[in-house]
């Protein structure tokens, strides 16, 4: 993000809704993090009252948050996703990126939408068919379970922060 010229401002995961909002940023990003994403209720009962106030997009832990804001439930993988070279596909173009992955819990697709919601998945990972990203219909939001900040296509998902821009820009909707 600071590469594409925007001021980048890092907070706490214990930041409350209200902090966040008192900051007026542009957006909000949802970082990655480790672990099991049920376990940092604070930042998902936060992101619940920043849904429709800003853009947000969620990397790793931060779409597993995403997701479970909007009724999701996430599950313990039997086998992480770990390292380079994961293939995961686009759902809208087909197209395949290559990915970096560093994670040990997945969003349920069969769960998305349970609070009456509209998210669609976006990306799908080919190995084992993990939802590995998504968009909430209506709001300006999305996540992907990859990590688009890594190389390892070289660039294949860097679009998503050209995507981020465009949606703090009001140049499109999720």
């Amino acid at each position: 993000l600071v590469h594409s010229g925007f001021d980048v401002t890092v907070v706490p995961s214990r930041t409350t809704a209200d902090e966040v909002l008192a900051m007026d940023p542009q957006a909000i990003f949802l970082s990655n993090g480790p672990g099991d994403p049920a376990a940092v209720k604070h930042a998902i009962d936060a992101l619940s009252d920043l849904i429709d106030k800003k853009p947000i997009f969620g990397i790793c832990l931060g779409h597993q948050i995403l997701s479970i804001v909007f009724g999701a439930r996430t599950r313990k993988m039997p086998f992480g996703h770990h390292g380079g070279n994961h293939p995961v596909q686009h759902v809208g173009t087909g197209r395949v990126e290559i990915t970096s992955q560093n994670h040990n819990f997945a969003v349920d697709a069969d769960s998305l939408g349970a609070l009456g919601r509209t998210v669609r998945v976006t990306h799908v990972n080919l190995n084992d068919g993990v939802c590995e990203g998504l968009e909430v219909v209506g709001e300006r939001c999305f996540g992907v379970q990859h990590h688009p900040e890594a190389g390892p296509g070289p660039h294949d998902s860097r679009y998503l922060f050209a995507q981020f821009d465009a949606l703090m820009a009001g140049r499109v909707g999720a």
